[in-house]
């Protein structure tokens, strides 16, 4: 199938296409705090998605509901039990970040259990990664460049307006190039299951419910095999379809490898090393029908490390493959035969 394209993309989203050229020069007027004498990739990886800098609107003060144990509140009560929502427990505090929010806003910025953290989310290439804000001291609040590379979310913050990949957690352009965020680990699961785990958790709703009709995929059968990927032009992986999800985890410093997803849902769980990685049903991809809690079966993937006589989350993400053989070529996909 052909990819989106940058009009149809924009139009989905409600707002103009606005297509750039890849040059700090063009970029400049625009950006006029960005230091683009600095960066660590070839600009002309950069592509404009055709959305101005937060044409894409993260969340900076976000609202949440408390959940009540055996009680639908008002906006939780409109969450299907098998949508996806990527969930963050710190201390006592835990709360839910429903895609069917972030697939609309891609980032907020929150602070969980006493800790500034950005949760995003890239559609493009399904990752949903929660990082640290924190660097040397400081607090960084995080936006939308309307900027992809490898198809994947750039971002940007705004004490600096350096630019970073969502994917690898990197600056990429500006003061602040070749710092990397720390990620914290999370889950993307269905909201059933955060219910069952944080009864009392929290779950963020709209701060306008009117802005966005939440819910809805703009990206509509965006996910489905054989299709490709929006503004990518890298090469592909071996053997596995570039929209199949895989688990991505870094095994060991540096050291990063994937396993197909379908590899783990025939297997219901896998043991590599001291990590155990699990699969369940009950889970309704974000990508695939208008209507999320409609979307078709993913299941749930919990990764964690065999500590001692106990087993500890560890950062994990669910990317295409494209994705994963984009950022990390080097890297091994794990696949059925």
């Amino acid at each position: 199938m052909r990819a989106l394209s940058v009009a149809f993309v924009a139009a989905l989203l409600g707002i103009s296409a606005s297509v750039a050229t890849a040059s700090p020069d063009d970029w400049q007027r625009f950006w006029p705090r960005t230091d683009f004498s600095k960066h660590a990739i070839d600009y002309r990886e950069i592509k404009s998605g055709g959305l101005p800098k937060d044409g894409i609107p993260p969340v900076d003060a976000p609202k949440f509901e408390h959940l009540v144990a055996g009680k639908a509140s008002r906006w939780s009560a409109g969450i299907a039990d098998v949508e996806p929502v990527i969930s963050l427990s710190v201390g006592s505090d835990a709360r839910a970040y429903p895609l069917r929010i972030l697939i609309w806003h891609e980032i907020v910025n929150d602070t969980v259990g006493g800790v500034p953290v950005a949760i995003t989310y890239c559609p493009l290439c399904n990752t949903s990664l929660v990082f640290r804000r924190e660097l040397d001291g400081r607090t960084l609040d995080f936006g939308t460049t309307g900027k992809l590379r490898n198809s994947d979310l750039v971002m940007y913050d705004r004490q600096t307006e350096s630019w970073w990949q969502q994917f690898t957690g990197e600056a990429i352009v500006g003061e602040l190039t070749g710092r990397t965020l720390k990620l914290v680990p999370s889950r993307l699961e269905s909201f059933a299951r955060f219910r069952e785990r944080f009864p009392n958790g929290k779950v963020l709703v709209p701060t306008n419910s009117e802005l966005r009709p939440y819910g809805t995929n703009p990206y509509g059968g965006y996910d489905t095999i054989g299709r490709w990927p929006f503004l990518y032009e890298g090469g592909m992986p071996d053997g596995i379809d570039a929209m199949e999800r895989v688990i991505a985890v870094e095994v060991s410093p540096g050291k990063h490898e994937a396993w197909a997803l379908e590899l783990l849902r025939a297997n219901r769980e896998i043991v590599s090393g001291d990590l155990v990685l699990k699969w369940e049903p009950g889970q309704a991809s974000a990508l695939d029908a208008r209507e999320i809690a409609s979307g078709r079966e993913v299941g749930n993937v919990v990764v964690q490390r065999r500590v001692g006589d106990r087993l500890e989350d560890v950062p994990y993400d669910l990317p295409f493959a494209f994705a994963f053989h984009a950022f990390r070529p080097k890297s091994s996909i794990h696949r059925a035969p």
